[in-house]
């Protein structure tokens, strides 16, 4: 296995794109061990890996959220934070924090909303006086909330991979997410108050009932997603197609924002991720295979049992595995690749599939904002055109926050259980 993880390391360290990094490190596995004749499997693995109906949810939802990006909400949705965030020192930061929330509910992928957030209030928050590598660590952190909520596309890949309902799962991540949501935004009023920051520009009355009947309809999708798959109305692969047919509406009757060449657009862009996302699962799936064919996942099972017997020993050292690991993997493709070790050390660590299944996605989505491979850090140093080193530098405060809330999922059963239970799960 040491030979695959140099060869894994070597070819991201050359620029190679993860999922082909993972296909090449199989490759030379199989051959450098005489296990060649395994390949003619591998074509019927990666197949395998992606032969799952409910995956079917992941391109519906990717094309609900362009089109909603299409129809130009993002802006719909700030200009309402603003309205409700109000004139209170430091309004922006809060808006920011409050505007990716709110964006959660649509995107379901944290660098589509590091993206569309960003471009709107890193230079909103520049020009107002806030630092330019400040403005991008919040948005950067704020991104993160999107996986949590429904249609969250690390939850929907998790539920899949373990057989866990996706509807608890959608319903779990909401309290963790408001948590950290009030957390950040605590911090924003803080550093507001240390720092000086302005007071935003107040709304005009007659602007805000035009705001709450544009941005409403769009922040009842995770509603409508949600509602139907709990009552039966809809399964979530059907779900996921509902909510592309209500972007579509939306985007196209109510903001009418919606052309032609933005929805080809929109169709185009859902194409080229949904082959980017299915690709990394399937080459993941066929290190899953030589994961088995190691009996890793048993082994270190075995380790950790051997360090210590009590749970909550062992779940802060498999967090802290999953950190390391997230730093340098796409959450997607790190939770294919670990969901066979992670199976084996579940039934040690006495908690619930659902609880788990929140506690892995946020610590996997850290790794989205710290470096090396932070692809939301990327993203907002890019918009900001800050340096790297700043933005990472500003981050670290927040990333606190966030390991605060991880331990909170980890420990406080009631943060992702009550919700799922008080409505039927």
């Amino acid at each position: 296995m040491t030979l695959y993880l140099v060869i894994f390391v070597g070819a991201m360290v050359l620029g190679i794109p993860i999922a082909f990094s993972l296909g090449l490190s199989s490759v030379v596995y199989l051959f450098a061990f005489d296990r060649w004749q395994l390949m003619i499997g591998f074509p019927q693995k990666m197949i395998a890996g992606i032969d799952n109906f409910v995956l079917l949810t992941i391109p519906f939802f990717i094309l609900a959220g362009n089109l909603m990006n299409s129809a130009e909400l993002t802006r719909q949705i700030v200009r309402f934070a603003q309205m409700l965030v109000g004139r209170v020192k430091g309004g922006l930061a809060v808006v920011n924090v409050v505007a990716s929330m709110m964006f959660s509910g649509v995107s379901g992928a944290a660098t589509a909303e590091a993206s569309a957030i960003g471009s709107i209030m890193i230079p909103a928050m520049v020009r107002d006086g806030y630092k330019a590598a400040y403005a991008a660590a919040l948005t950067a952190t704020g991104s993160i909330l999107g996986p949590l909520v429904p249609p969250s596309l690390s939850l929907i890949l998790y539920g899949v991979l373990t057989g866990t309902s996706i509807s608890d799962l959608f319903l779990a991540g909401i309290v963790p997410a408001f948590a950290l949501c009030a957390l950040l935004i605590c911090y924003a009023l803080w550093r507001a108050k240390v720092e000086d920051h302005p007071l935003p520009e107040a709304i005009p009355a007659e602007e805000r009932k035009g705001l709450a009947i544009k941005a409403l309809p769009a922040l009842l999708l995770p509603v409508i997603i949600v509602g139907g798959i709990r009552t039966g109305v809809f399964t979530p692969t059907e779900a996921a197609a509902v909510a592309a047919l209500y972007a579509l509406i939306i985007g196209g009757l109510l903001y009418r924002t919606l052309t032609g060449a933005k929805i080809a657009q929109a169709f185009y862009d859902t194409a080229t991720m949904t082959a980017g996302v299915m690709l990394i699962v399937a080459m993941a799936s066929m290190t899953a295979f030589i994961l088995g064919i190691e009996n890793i996942p048993r082994a270190i099972a075995a380790a950790l049992r051997g360090v210590s017997e009590e749970p909550w020993v062992l779940i802060l050292l498999l967090n802290l595995v999953l950190l390391v690991l997230g730093l340098f993997l796409e959450p997607l493709a790190a939770l294919v690749l670990a969901m066979p070790i992670l199976n084996e050390i579940f039934p040690l660590l006495g908690i619930d599939a659902v609880q788990f299944g929140i506690m892995v996605v946020l610590n996997l989505m850290i790794g989205m904002i710290t470096p090396p491979v932070g692809l939301c850090l990327f993203i907002v140093s890019a918009i900001g055109k800050q340096p790297l080193e700043k933005v990472a530098l500003a981050i670290l405060p927040m990333i606190a926050i966030c390991l605060i809330t991880l331990l909170l999922v980890a420990f406080i059963p009631a943060l992702t259980l009550s919700l799922p239970a008080l409505l039927g799960g």
